[in-house]
């Protein structure tokens, strides 16, 4: 998708000014190779410095954790496929989603109670994601109130994730809020008719401490029963309570995708929820060109689950993607170095996709063609 700035960029310097998405210069490309980012050293000393069953919460899966386990290898199903001798001499990674200018086609997934692996918690994401110039997308379980993380860096683009967890009359009054607050999408989490069996977090006992409640939990005199699960009429209603887009989240099948914009979703976004929901269920990297094919040009279409590299990414881009999101890697950066260890991570795979796309003759993440991976023989 169009943006303004059409200059081809790759990962270098920021620019403009406080809130806006970093822009990053042009550079040599035989001089921009990027830095190593070792994402299982980063995991491993983020498991150190955070108490077991935190480090367990963040990094556990459901039932037999099957899912969460075959996430990053079904990328590698796929291959790459350089095109040579194109002349190309820098590349585009700047993007839009649902309107909204960005850096990086790598956002931040939601993930719950980010305070307990920094203090800075969601603040510290906000910073990190308008540093380099991501999307942030927030979730309902978060340690901060919606209001508080969309007034961090106001001026940087941010998402609200929406759960089925209280009652129906909280759960509208959070979505009205999103939209009054800033969000510019209104992301329903829909893979979650239930919670699933995660059985790390049973197995250590997991709770949250008395001294860190959710930031947008009711109040005691808000608690009612539990809301009725959610169907596809309520996309529409959601967009009508918030005034948002509405994003579609935890989509594995293209039937689904299809139905999920008819009723008026803006995007789908395939998502396993990080291995903690059905399992074993189809991976990421497997589903998502089913869900491309049955959108089409209807709507956008992003991914997570299991995204370790920047060929990750362009794989992903390359399938039909519009973005990809991250979610561990963010928590283990937020972990090891608050706001700037998840600048870190955003930067180091964004500058890997640069360098791929690169070695691959693709100028610009809007246009990967679908030719350029095929499938691993």
């Amino acid at each position: 998708m169009a943006t303004a700035d059409d200059a081809p960029t790759v990962p270098g310097q920021a620019l403009g000014g406080p809130g806006a998405p970093r822009q990053r210069r042009e550079s040599d490309p035989a001089t921009a190779a990027p830095e190593h980012l070792d994402l299982a050293a980063l995991e491993a000393e983020a498991a150190a410095l955070l108490p077991p069953a935190v480090a367990d919460f963040y990094a556990g899966g459901a039932e037999s954790e099957t899912t969460l386990a075959e996430a990053p290898a079904a990328w590698r199903t796929w291959r790459l496929r350089p095109r040579v001798l194109t002349g190309l001499s820098a590349v585009r990674l700047r993007t839009s989603l649902l309107g909204s200018d960005v850096a990086t086609p790598i956002g931040i997934a939601p993930w719950a109670y980010q305070a307990l692996a920094h203090p800075d918690g969601e603040r510290g994401s906000a910073r990190a994601a308008a540093a380099s110039g991501a999307l942030l997308t927030v979730s309902t379980s978060a340690s901060a109130p919606l209001a508080e993380v969309a007034a961090t860096e106001p001026g940087a683009p941010k998402w609200f994730q929406l759960y089925r967890q209280h009652s129906p009359a909280h759960t509208d009054d959070l979505a009205r809020r999103a939209g009054q607050a800033g969000y510019r999408a209104l992301v329903l989490t829909v893979d979650l008719p239930v919670l699933g069996r995660r059985l790390r977090d049973v197995a250590s006992g997991f709770a949250l401490p008395a001294d860190l409640p959710p930031g947008n939990l009711p109040t005691e005199s808000a608690v009612e029963a539990e809301s009725p699960v959610w169907t596809v009429d309520d996309i529409a209603r959601f967009g009508d309570l918030s005034g948002l887009p509405v994003v579609t989240k935890g989509v594995l099948r293209g039937d689904d995708a299809a139905r999920c914009v008819q009723a008026g979703a803006a995007a789908v976004w395939v998502s396993t929820h990080g291995g903690r929901q059905a399992d074993p269920a189809v991976a990421s990297a497997h589903a998502l060109p089913e869900v491309v094919d049955a959108v089409g040009d209807d709507a956008e279409v992003y991914v997570d689950g299991g995204l370790r590299s920047g060929s990750d990414v362009f794989t992903a881009l390359a399938l039909g993607a519009d973005a990809v999101f991250v979610g561990r890697p963010a928590i283990w950066g937020l972990a090891t170095g608050g706001a700037d260890g998840v600048s870190r991570v955003l930067d180091g795979l964004t500058a890997q996709l640069a360098h791929t796309m690169l070695l691959c003759g693709v100028p610009d993440v809007r246009s990967v063609p679908r030719d350029a991976v095929t499938p691993a023989r």
